[in-house]
């Protein structure tokens, strides 16, 4: 896994990136947390047997807390997806290329993505809820 730590406080974790043959160091039935725990964006790599069970549940409500931030995650079905990751002073940290199956995860710091071939496929999470654009980000200037 590929963490990319702030310049501004390098003991920060800004971006993470999974990359898909990293299910190949998992333990058949097995799962692998790539996100701390107390961060708000959960993710985790499942490598499965067939007839594996998890037992039925519903989460239940928690209380909220006070500051928040949206954390997003990409994960590539089809095509490839160049990053651009930033520093939370707005300087770009890191540019990896995403490809199929390949996991990118902000924590926090800013992102862009610039897709690079015709109908690529992305699945996109994020944390919630989302109240509009003006509530939830701040633009960076690309110069």
């Amino acid at each position: 896994m590929e963490i990319i730590y702030s310049k501004q406080n390098p003991k920060v974790a800004l971006h993470l990136i999974y990359r898909a043959n990293e299910f190949y160091n998992i333990e058949e039935g097995h799962r692998k947390d790539i996100v701390d725990a107390k961060e708000f964006i959960q993710v985790s790599a499942l490598k499965m047997k067939k007839g594996q069970k998890f037992k039925p549940h519903q989460h239940i409500w928690k209380d909220g807390e006070e500051r928040v931030i949206a954390q997003e995650s990409w994960v590539i079905i089809r095509g490839s997806v160049k990053c651009s990751f930033y520093d939370t002073d707005g300087a770009i940290l890191a540019e990896p290329i995403l490809n199929v199956g390949d996991c990118s995860i902000t924590l926090a710091g800013g992102h862009t993505y610039s897709i690079l071939e015709d109908e690529t496929l992305v699945y996109e999470y994020k944390t919630g809820p989302y109240k509009g654009s003006e509530k939830d980000k701040i633009f960076i200037d690309e110069n």
